[in-house]
């Protein structure tokens, strides 16, 4: 089997503002705390975003659309694994033990032909964001009511970039 260097380059990241590194004070806000991370477009090939997830160890994704770089959704890891969990499983949790491996294997071939479009919940759910200037604490209100692994952050209507569930927590105990 040939080794895969990189996945296919079927998504299109959108660059995100370098943020400087600014040192934590009292008020902390969105900006400076937001990093790079990858964004993909919502008719992209939902393996080629699973591959993208699993090999930089992401706990979720920003998507947009083809014709904006504004937030359309935030696609988590655990919605993509839910994905690939047949129905009957969810439905009742005792039979995954005699799901046999082989059947486990086939799991990334149902997202064969699929796009990150397919994977989102049917009813569009509220997205994770938060203005540039927000503080810490309402990144975090965002994250929690939301039960986001991330938050996106927007400046002029445009994505400027994301902060991870770790990253506020780390931002959170610098501030004690």
């Amino acid at each position: 089997m040939p080794v895969r260097t990189q996945p296919e380059n079927t998504l299109t990241p959108i660059p995100v503002p370098e943020c400087s590194p600014r040192k934590y004070c009292g008020c902390v806000r969105a900006e400076d705390l937001d990093e790079k991370f990858p964004v993909v477009k919502i008719d992209s090939n939902a393996l080629d975003a699973v591959r993208l997830l699993a090999e930089h160890r992401l706990n979720g994704l920003v998507v947009v659309t083809d014709t904006s770089e504004t937030p359309f959704a935030v696609l988590p890891a655990s919605q993509v694994v839910r994905f690939i969990v047949p129905g009957y499983v969810q439905d009742d949790p005792g039979l995954a033990s005699v799901v046999t491996e082989s059947m486990a294997d086939h799991a990334a071939e149902k997202l064969g032909g699929k796009t990150i479009r397919d994977m989102l919940p049917k009813q569009r759910q509220h997205i994770p964001v938060a203005e540039a200037d927000d503080t810490i604490i309402e990144v975090a209100e965002v994250m929690a009511r939301l039960r986001s692994p991330l938050v996106a952050v927007v400046k002029d209507g445009k994505l400027h970039g994301v902060i991870t569930a770790s990253r506020l927590l780390s931002a959170a105990l610098k501030e004690e």
